[in-house]
């Protein structure tokens, strides 16, 4: 079994990385949350490629493998806050405290 860890970096990388997970949780039947539907589980049993891209927890959750990275802590508090804010564990959310616009 392939596994792919997808790292984000900057505001552009995140708003699209985000997007992309979105559309592998439609792809996989997984929901915003992270979990599967008991009936979702039954269409891709066969299926296992949704593992090359998530982990699933013990919980039965599934977690991409993803790192989102950005100095400025608005485009992760973005993600923090926003509809999938529950299929992301909160240390691959990581963001510093202020933006480096002056540097």
């Amino acid at each position: 079994m392939r596994e792919i860890i997808i790292i984000h970096i900057g505001q552009a990388g995140i708003q699209v990385g985000n997007a992309c997970w979105e559309l592998f949780c439609l792809e996989h039947g997984i929901r915003p949350d992270g979990q599967m539907p008991e009936e979702g589980k039954d269409d891709f049993a066969e299926d296992d490629s949704y593992q090359t891209f998530y982990t699933e927890t013990g919980a039965g959750k599934f977690v991409p493998r993803s790192l989102m990275v950005d100095l400025e802590p608005t485009v992760v508090d973005e993600i923090r806050t926003g509809t999938y804010r529950s299929l992301y564990h909160p240390e691959q959310l990581i963001s510093g405290k202020e933006d480096a616009a002056n540097n």
